[in-house]
């Protein structure tokens, strides 16, 4: 048998790795064949050669394909395709566990249906400790319906989200898994060894990624459901002050925006603050607003929902803001490019620096410019094309980051024909990205012929 053929590859499309075989015989010598005799060269094609080189190319674009770029999970997309779980979804998002499940690697969350989850608004727990109920539905490991009827000695404890918070106490946070006569599946607590809930159904799982069972109950305590202290004791100004933005602090109070600012720590706040130097080098531009554009324009830096680092890097597209209402959009666009997180208007692109403070519900990140919406700012003509038969000199600007033409306040919507484009150009991208690797794998081709 030819030694090309000692290398056995298996590709699971479920499981998006690539898995060789690990017997010793394997070595480089396996996969290239021996060079080839002058003879040879002129005389022979090297079938030999040509089988080797398309399993590199094979291996190549399989490799790309199972790149880390691939798409993670979302946990609020999964569950927003059934509508029976359309509670349970929206309190993982208002409790920002969402945000909190779609960072993990290794996940299985266990839902309630809506009737379920009535049972536990009924009993008027603040939110803090619904997201304690909650997290205790939220298992640090992968488990698939496979796996529940495969327990070692019938029986497992595994830990959750509510004990990796620290606020369990002793072992509260574990929950116990029973594979019961007759095929069902009983979950409880490790400490008294009951059956609170048991296994309805699999809505989807990601060997071993991520895990989403019904679960019949919603699995409580008193010792979950103990009382938590309110966030509402963040006073977003005295943070803000403190942490290098004192600026930006003072216009919040002058605009009277602070009030609704407030109102939305509880529920989630993220806040984009632009340093004390930049919002002095915007004062000109901001005293030729009136007091409600004023208002908008402060609002338009806050989201009422709490967004981490990592969900910022995860979001490409539209984002709400507090100045979003019916009338007027007052959103802007987060780009990802790497680790570089840009919020785009269609006025200026503004560059996420740093994390200012984080305390859930409440995160402030800096960047370094002014927010400024087109509802209140004239967007940036974009840049004429350049004359046929000229190139355009390497050191010309991007217009879409120059901020010094948008001068003026403008009430006037432009049309959205930009995000468009942008969509368009991630597809491109993605088209780019399997053309090159095909033509990757011709190249090796050819150049190892």
């Amino acid at each position: 048998m030819p030694r090309d053929d000692c290398l056995s590859v298996t590709y699971n499309a479920t499981l998006p790795r690539l898995y060789t075989d690990p017997s010793p015989r394997l070595s480089l010598s396996h996969i290239l064949p021996p060079p080839l005799s002058p003879m040879e060269l002129t005389t022979s094609p090297a079938p030999a050669s040509v089988a080797a080189v398309s399993s590199i190319s094979l291996l190549l674009f399989l490799l790309l394909l199972a790149s880390p770029g691939a798409e993670t999970h979302n946990i609020t997309h999964i569950l927003a395709k059934h509508p029976e779980l359309s509670t349970f979804n929206h309190y993982l998002t208002l409790t920002h566990l969402a945000s909190e499940i779609n960072r993990r690697l290794t996940i299985t969350v266990l839902a309630v249906d809506n009737a379920a989850m009535s049972e536990l608004i009924a009993k008027h727990l603040s939110i803090g400790t619904i997201k304690n109920v909650l997290s205790l539905h939220v298992l640090v490991d992968y488990f698939g319906t496979k796996k529940l009827h495969q327990l070692s000695q019938r029986s497992t404890s595994t830990s959750t989200l509510f004990q990796a918070s620290g606020a369990a106490p002793g072992t509260a946070g574990f929950v116990n898994i029973t594979d019961l006569k007759g095929g069902k599946v009983g979950f409880g607590f490790t400490e008294v060894h009951n059956v609170e809930a048991t296994f309805v159904k699999s809505i989807i799982e990601r060997p071993y990624n991520i895990s989403v069972l019904q679960i019949s109950q919603v699995l409580t305590s008193p010792e979950v459901e103990a009382p938590t202290g309110a966030p509402s004791d963040l006073n977003l100004t005295e943070i803000l002050t403190k942490q290098g933005c004192k600026a930006f602090a003072d216009l919040i109070t002058s605009s009277g925006a602070e009030a609704t600012y407030q109102e939305n720590i509880d529920s989630g706040l993220t806040v984009f603050c632009p340093p004390d130097s930049v919002v002095n080098g915007f004062m000109p531009k901001y005293k030729n607003l009136t007091k409600a554009q004023k208002t908008s324009l402060i609002l338009y830096h806050g989201v009422p929902i709490f967004m981490s680092l990592q969900g910022l890097k995860s979001s490409n597209g539209p984002m709400n803001t507090l100045a979003t209402n019916g009338a007027s959009k007052y959103h802007f666009t987060v780009q990802n490019d790497g680790d570089d997180v840009t919020l785009k208007t269609k006025v200026v692109t503004a560059k996420v620096t740093g994390t200012v403070v984080e305390r859930d519900p409440l995160i402030v990140f800096k960047v370094d410019k002014f927010l400024q919406p087109k509802e209140l700012f004239k967007a940036t003509e974009a840049a004429p094309a350049p004359k046929s038969g000229k190139r355009k000199k390497s050191n010309d600007r991007d217009v879409s980051d120059d901020d010094d033409d948008a001068d003026s306040p403008d009430r006037e919507p432009l049309d959205d024909t930009a995000d468009d484009r942008d969509a368009a150009a991630g597809l491109v991208a993605g088209g780019r990205l399997v053309a090159g690797s095909l033509l990757l794998s011709l190249f090796l081709s050819m150049a190892i012929l």
